[in-house]
Formats: structure tokens, sequence, C-alpha cells
């Protein structure tokens, strides 16, 4: 069967229908406006800058409780419930997160003249160093208990030029500012206003956000989080569909663009939606020359390398990567597309009939994300044979796995599209040996498997210790083209976590743009960066706080963003106690 390889996700792109001139009006002026604060923002200093960010992280923590009932109604969630817990995390909480790691810049660019990284720096195959980045602090330490991060930069970047070029808008100051637009995600609450943020405070531009028809309902929260932005005439956030997003996307008060969304969404607006725009990518002719940033769709993969692992360890893995999956229905774009496993493990069948049980015991979600049912229709037509897993009626969708992909068949449709529902696929790679496995595997997911965003290696200690599995996992995470891994944790922590970077593998071009160009987040203001490796332990006790097997979640977020809102340590134990009790 013939695909076309990448996401299938479009809204807010670009279409044929018309702006009402009343509505054009409405948009000129706002672009105007901002257009008129663009110089005043050059001119805000790193110290007040951080002034703002403390408000928006105040406003926030506010709006926090309406705005997350808010998005529980539209997804069908108890507020109470965990995946309450989850939306108000993920949602509002990585919100939080990454004005104050943008914060805690501004104020060490306004001190010390740059942001302060924790390191260590690390020299990395490939001409290659490695900055530490998580822990940050004292905090970080006892909230990500076990894990850290880091950032790798491209080849021939060493430390000094890391220093050199470090957060280099604020060494060089513009004269004034330009006017970006930001098409915001449908999916994650909290993506649009963190991608205004980045282009704020990252890149300097004052911005114009527009929400994605999905999300149009949290448009007042967002207004009243980012009231300080708003209020000084640095952000304007508006609804629209298609229409609106094409208008902005060509006026000529705009000057960059971002977008997360799908390659069909960045084709849309780079090129033009429908024949026209397809002629016109196939002769590399785009229909706008500003430049345009990008993160877009990814079919994740999970290797999960072969070892002789315990009932327990099997069993947490499973809770692990059922709530991958599970995560915001699945509407995600680093959700779990393909398990890659070792087709001679002896454990693979226990393992994912373990994650089968666990996913019959989490209820399944509603599928509110547009087009849900008719993405899934393609994948069951290929794979009618797909397990299904909870209740599917009444507008829900059963936790669905395709089980032995063929590897070989390299145009599946599991390899090559990022489902964006409640569905992840399972291929078995035959190997000599686990190394072998782990090298096979790196290849695959370089040139078989669609995107470069995001992927995650599971690794048991003895095989992390073995003397040849060891160094062949250290070799993958070399050599393995994602903008993210994630190495015994789910590799949305580095979306969460702020201080990495978080966008595609560098190199695509308009053309072929698969997962995108750019990151957002990079708190630490990094001006190379490759990609970014979050590592933890292979089980942690307990289960960590967001996993969506656990019943106390809601609890323990809200603890976790008043403490992430106002952090000290009269608060943590608050925070310990609600993480910690059974």
């Amino acid at each position: 069967m013939a695909v076309t390889r990448g996401a299938q996700v479009v809204a807010g792109a670009g279409g044929p229908d018309e702006v009402g001139a009343a509505e054009r009006e409405r948009l000129d002026g706002l672009l105007a406006a901002l257009a008129d604060r663009a110089p005043v923002w050059a001119r805000v200093d790193a110290a007040a800058r951080a002034t703002l960010l403390a408000r928006v992280v105040r406003d926030t923590a506010a709006v926090a409780e309406e705005w997350n009932a808010a998005a529980c109604v539209a997804k069908g969630y108890e507020v109470d419930s965990p995946e309450g817990g989850e939306e108000l995390f993920s949602g509002v909480g990585t919100l939080v997160t990454l004005a104050q790691a943008l914060r805690r810049s501004m104020e060490d660019l306004a001190t010390v003249g740059r942001p302060r990284y924790p390191g260590p720096v690390r020299h990395r195959p490939g001409g290659r160093v490695s900055i530490g980045v998580l822990p940050a602090n004292a905090f970080d330490r006892v909230l990500y208990a076990g894990i850290s991060a880091e950032v790798w930069m491209e080849p021939g970047v060493d430390e000094a030029t890391v220093r050199a070029t470090q957060a280099a808008l604020y060494r060089h100051p513009l004269e004034e500012a330009g006017v970006a637009l930001v098409l915001g995600a449908g999916n994650v609450a909290s993506l649009g206003p963190r991608d205004a943020l980045h282009k704020l405070f990252a890149e300097g531009q004052v911005v114009i956000l527009k929400a994605n028809p999905v999300n149009d309902y949290l448009v007042p929260y967002w207004e009243r989080a980012m009231a300080a932005l708003v209020e000084g005439g640095f952000l304007a956030i508006v609804r629209g569909g298609a229409a609106v997003g094409s208008y902005l996307a060509t006026h000529a008060l705009v000057d960059e663009i971002h977008v997360t969304g799908s390659d069909k969404t960045h084709d849309a607006i780079v090129f033009g939606p429908g024949e026209a725009g397809s002629a016109r990518k196939a002769l590399d002719q785009p229909r706008i020359d500003k430049p345009v940033s990008c993160e877009l769709g990814n079919v994740s993969p999970v290797v999960v390398v072969p070892g002789e692992w315990s009932r327990r360890e099997i069993e947490y893995q499973a809770r692990h990567v059922a709530t991958m999956l599970v995560n915001n229905a699945g509407f995600n774009c680093l959700t779990p597309r393909v398990l890659v496993t070792h087709a001679r493990w002896r454990q693979r069948e226990e393992f994912l009939d373990a994650l089968s049980s666990v996913l019959a015991t989490i209820p399944t979600r509603r599928a509110y994300y547009p087009g849900a049912a008719d993405r899934r229709a393609i994948f069951l037509a290929a794979h009618p044979d797909a397990w299904e897993i909870g209740d599917g009626g009444e507008g829900r969708m059963a936790w669905t796995i395709v089980r032995d992909v063929d590897p070989t068949v390299v145009d599946d449709v599991c390899l090559n599209v990022e489902a964006f529902c409640a569905l992840t696929s399972e291929t078995a790679l035959d190997a000599a040996d686990p190394a072998d496995f782990v090298d096979r595997a790196v290849t695959f997911c370089n040139e078989v498997v669609w995107g470069s965003l995001s992927m995650t290696l599971l690794a048991d200690p003895r095989s992390m210790a073995d003397p040849r599995t060891g160094p062949a996992i250290e070799r993958a995470i070399a050599d393995l083209r994602y903008g993210s891994i994630g190495v015994n944790v789910w590799h949305a922590l580095s979306f969460v976590v702020a201080t990495t970077a978080w966008g595609a593998y560098p190199g695509h071009d308009r053309t072929d743009i698969q997962s995108g160009r750019g990151v957002v987040g990079n708190a630490f203001l990094f001006a190379n960066p490759q990609k970014s490796v979050v590592r933890g332990p292979f089980v942690s006790r307990p289960d960590p706080a967001w996993f969506a097997t656990n019943p106390r979640a809601a609890t323990v977020m809200r603890a976790l963003l008043a403490f992430q809102a106002s952090p000290s340590w009269w608060r943590l134990p608050v925070l310990l106690a609600a993480a910690l009790r059974p």
C-alpha cells in the first residue's frame, strides 16, 4: 500500500475562504498597534522583562483553576480525576514552568550578562559538546529526582562559542523588534502561550497569537494569564479559522511566523492550499518569503532494548508506555506511534500483554480532536487485526495497538503517518544480539520512521552496564537524528522542563519539512542546539505523579502548580506529602 508520509492534522493553516471586511479592519488595527509597540519592546531591558514574566506566573496561577475547568469540560474530564490532574499539569503547569525558566534567565542577564546554565559541559562524538541544563537548581534536584537533561550543540561549537553566542539578542539589542505571528496548536492548552513567550523573550518579537479553532474557548484565560503583555501592547490574541490564519500569514506587517501543527499546515502556509500549493511546493516557489519556524508532527518511536526484566520492571514499563499513549487521549505530537522491539526478545509478548492489561484499567477518553475517527479508520483498514482495548462508544475511542507491523514494508502507514489519536503500533527487528538490535534500531528510526521530533530508549541497568550493549546505547544517543531523546523517561519531559530545546532535528528544508525547523523552550537561550537528551532511572519508586495510573494525580498536580508558581522550601513538604501519600 502506497502512503503519503507525514502528519494528517490541518487546522487554521490557510484555505479558500475570505476574511470579511470588518474582520480585516480589526486585524489590520491589531497588527498596526503591535508594529507601533515593537520599538518599545526592543528597548525593554532584561530586568523589566523578568518583572513581566513574574506577573505572567502570578496571573496564570490565579486563573489556573478556571482555565483547567474549561479545558476539562471541552475534553470530557472530571476536574478531580487523574485526567483532570494531567490537564492541569500539561495545559497550565508547563506554561508556568517556561515562564519561570525564562524569568530566571532574564534575571541572570540583568545581573551577570548571560543566563547561567548549571553544566556539566561534556565532549560528545562528532565534534559536539553537551551542556547540562537539568537540574538547574536545588529545587530541581527534588522535583526531578534522578533525572538529568542536556542540550547537545551542533558540530564544531565549543563551550567558548556557546558562551559567546548565548542570548545574542540581549548582547546586541535590535533597534526595533519585528511582529511575529504564532499559529497555536489545538491539542495542548499551553502550546500557543508558550510559543508566544518564546517569540517574545527568546527571539525578541512582539506577537499576534491566533488560537486554533479547537482552543478558541481558552482565549479569555490566555488573555488573563498574559495580561501584562497584552496590556503593554506587546501581545494580541485572536480567534479564527484557516482564512484568518492565511490573512495574517500573508500580511505585510507580519515579519515572521511560528506554527505548531503538522507538515500539511506548514505547506499550506508557505506554498498555499490545494493543487496550486502542491504545484508551488514541487517547484520550491513559496507564496511568502518571510521566515517560518515550526514544530510539527512525528511518528515517535520507543525503542525497547531487550534484557532480562523482572516482573516488577515489566509492569512499571507497561504503566510508563501506557501513560505515553493515553496522555491527552493520544492527541500529542509526542505520543509514541511505534514501539520498536527485538524479534528474539523472549519477554516481548509478556511486555506487550502487560501493556494491554494496563490499558484495560484506564478509562477511554473522548476523541475531542476533529478527524480522529477518520484517521483511525485509515490505520484499521490497513491493519484490521489491531488490538482494541476498552470502550469505544459514544464519542470515545478504544486504546488501539497494531502489533507485528512488518519492518521491511517501509511504506506501511504505521511507519509513515502520525496517527494523532489513541493508537500506537509495534514492530520487531531481527538482530543477532541486543547490541546489534540497538544499532539496527538507530538505522530503522533514522531512515524508515517518519519525522525527527522526539523518541525514547528504554534499557534496564544491566543492559546499560553490559560491555557490548552499553556502548551501543551511547552510540545510539549520539547517532539518532531526533530533536529530543528520552533515555528511560518519556521524551515529553524535554518539552516539560523548558531548559531544553524543543524542536525537530536540524536540517529539514521547506519542501520536505517533516517535523519542522527551529526550537522553542530553550530558556538558556543557546544559539546552536542540535538535540536535547533527558535521562532518568529505569524504574522510579514510587511511580511518577504524572503516570496515568496515579489516582491522586489531581491533588499532586495542584500542589505542584502552587510550588511552581511560588517555589519555596516551606511549600516543598506539602508537595512531597501529596506525591508520596499512597
